[in-house]
């Protein structure tokens, strides 16, 4: 089990512009930050979007904390 204030902390950092989302964009920004400069645009929607339960095309905290609390 995650601990949830880490992963709090975690998506904050992800979520760049602090509306409590992360976009695809957002999380291909992180990825590239982290050094992994191969991530394209398709690939970061692809997994933002199998992680989005509702949907949006975005991930909220909740999302997130389901995703890395299995």
């Amino acid at each position: 089990m995650a601990d949830i204030e880490e992963a709090r902390k975690a998506f904050e950092r992800i979520d760049v512009d602090g509306d409590g989302y992360i976009t695809a964009a957002e999380f291909k920004k992180a990825l590239a930050q982290g050094g992994d400069w191969n991530v394209t645009d398709s690939v970061a929607e692809a997994v933002i979007g199998a992680q989005d339960l509702n949907g949006d095309k975005l991930l909220s905290f909740d999302e997130f904390w389901a995703h890395i609390n299995k």
